[in-house]
């Protein structure tokens, strides 16, 4: 079993290291609705579904939702 908690925390560490996403401040998965809460620097949110996403599947649904 993948754990899609550490996937978001590695993924957050390369996104920051980016000039389009260097904001992110956390990436934040629910199991029980099966969704990333992207935080960024400031408050600001997005919610990204994830439902049925392997753990590399969730870096693509997560990179397509923040639009880089």
């Amino acid at each position: 079993m993948e754990n899609k908690q550490r996937v978001c925390d590695l993924l957050c560490h390369a996104l920051q290291a980016t000039d389009n996403a260097y904001d992110c401040e956390a990436l934040n998965y629910n199991a029980e609705k099966e969704t990333v809460t992207v935080v960024f620097e400031g408050g600001g949110k997005r919610i990204i579904n994830v439902a049925m996403d392997s753990g590399t599947a969730m870096i693509r649904d997560i990179m397509r939702g923040l639009g880089v």
